[in-house]
């Protein structure tokens, strides 16, 4: 038996989330069997918890996007027992039973193998948001993007794809900009990389389709008038990487800032993204980013925590990242 947090579906259509015990007999019958020792808590998992969103695609399911852990059993060859590993994406979560439990059976092409220095838990600390953010930079840097271009913004800074992007990019050398509602936490952002931070709000309203040249490149998660305005503010042959939509789905904008500046937008989904790029983009962490700033922008909780916890980091009243212990 394992505990794990189990999403159902009443007739009515109402999420339930329960932290339950399970017998290895339900897992899916995949290759792989790991014993999870860390998952987090991301906003799509809050989402899918708390059914504020259209997450789940199959009940019912165990929900988190990420895991990392080590195998128990395998039927792969690529896999054996003891191997510590990393699962993001793939559809964990959503349509396949996730990391939010104490065992997962996972197919054997969508694990990877843990890079020195990282640790299950330090893993964790980055997970989809840190790969994501990796992906970001790696899109600005294939742009021709180069530290002393000119100054980053990152909009939503304070959540874990924006914290690690402050982070990431401060220590390849750029100038980075942290776009908050929280100016209270100058410091942190300080701390992370950032030179200076911007308020949210001058970003969240609609604006001119074409504004101030400011930005080399943009590190976008709020999508809607905030992702508009950075793209109206990007400077000629700029380019923005959009991976996020914390302000909303939709993009109040004209198509000015790509025809008359040449400014590039740049789409970063980190579900399905090869093998062979996901280990450049872990090598990429692995190597500039310090373990005290990841530590220093992750909050730890238990298993048995997350149901509760899972409205707060909806509402943004969570900073950086959450590691969630599945033994407690």
């Amino acid at each position: 038996m394992f505990k794990a947090i189990l999403l159902s579906q009443s007739d009515d259509k109402k999420t339930r989330a329960e932290l339950v015990d399970l017998d290895e007999s339900r897992l899916p019958d995949r290759d792989v069997t790991v014993a999870v020792d860390y998952s987090t808590l991301n906003y799509k998992d809050a989402l899918a918890i708390t059914g504020r969103g259209a997450v789940v695609r199959s009940w019912p399911l165990v929900p988190g996007i990420d895991l990392a852990g080590t195998v128990t059993n395998s039927r792969s060859a690529d896999w054996k027992a003891g191997d510590k590993v990393v699962v993001t994406g793939w559809g964990l979560g959503e349509n396949h039973w996730g990391g939010l439990a104490q065992r997962a059976r996972l197919d054997a092409g969508w694990l990877l193998k843990i890079p020195a220095p990282f640790t299950t838990r330090s893993a964790m600390t980055i997970a989809t948001a840190g790969f994501t953010a990796a992906l970001c930079v790696m899109a600005l840097q294939r742009h021709g993007l180069k530290p002393g271009d000119g100054e980053v913004l990152v909009t939503g800074a304070a959540g874990g794809v924006g914290s690690i992007a402050v982070a990431l990019l401060g220590s390849l050398g750029y100038t980075v900009v942290a776009s908050t509602g929280r100016p209270q936490e100058a410091d942190y952002f300080m701390s992370l990389g950032a030179k200076r931070i911007v308020e949210r709000g001058e970003l969240t309203q609609a604006g001119k389709p074409l504004q101030k040249e400011l930005w080399a490149g943009v590190v976008d998660t709020a999508g809607s008038h905030t992702l508009a305005n950075a793209c109206a503010q990007t400077r000629f042959y700029g380019a923005v990487a959009a991976c996020g939509l914390a302000q909303g789905g939709d993009f109040p904008t004209t198509v000015m800032p790509f025809i008359l500046r040449g400014v590039t937008l740049y789409g970063v989904n980190s579900v399905l993204v090869p093998n062979p790029q996901r280990r450049d983009a872990w090598a990429l962490m692995a190597q500039h980013l310090d373990a005290k700033a990841l530590e220093a922008m992750t909050i730890e909780i238990g298993l048995s925590q997350a149901i509760a916890y899972a409205p707060r980091l909806i509402e943004g009243q969570v900073r950086g990242r959450t590691v969630v212990d599945v033994s407690r």
